[in-house]
């Protein structure tokens, strides 16, 4: 789990998100949160489950050996990074950033325009606690 924390850390002081700069994203537009969901229906279900609570027993790995999928929904560890760092895990897929990584967290870049991986980040945090929100918008900046 701390290797994982590393590759995250990394991945935010990196900042592999080309230009894209619409940070802090909100949950002000119901709008953009409707579109998220359509979004993370069609692409993150399958691992992240319908409710955003991720695997079962996430922590640990799968039969073969990588990560799980973490919860999204405020009790996971998602609420710690900044925009920048999930719009391009979310992206580019931690494979891609980290070299050596082999977990399953695949791009999306063919599949979600940078507009569409905003709505999912505002869908996501829309299940947020006002507290954990509060402190991911505040690190957004």
């Amino acid at each position: 789990m701390k290797f994982i924390f590393f590759i995250i850390f990394s991945i935010s002081l990196t900042g592999n998100s080309s230009a894209h700069n619409h940070f802090p994203i909100t949950i002000d537009s119901e709008l953009m949160i409707n579109r998220g969901k359509i979004a993370y229906e069609n692409n993150c279900v399958s691992c992240h489950m319908v409710n955003l609570a991720g695997a079962e027993n996430w922590k640990g790995v799968d039969e073969d050996g990588h990560q799980k999928a973490p919860p999204l929904n405020g009790t996971g560890h998602t609420w710690h990074h900044d925009d920048k760092t999930l719009h391009s895990i979310i992206k580019y897929g931690l494979a891609k950033l980290v070299e050596g990584y082999e977990g399953k967290m695949m791009g999306f870049e063919e599949n979600l325009s940078d507009k569409d991986i905003d709505s999912v980040l505002a869908y996501i945090k829309s299940y947020w606690p006002k507290d954990k929100y509060e402190h991911q918008i505040g690190i957004s900046k």
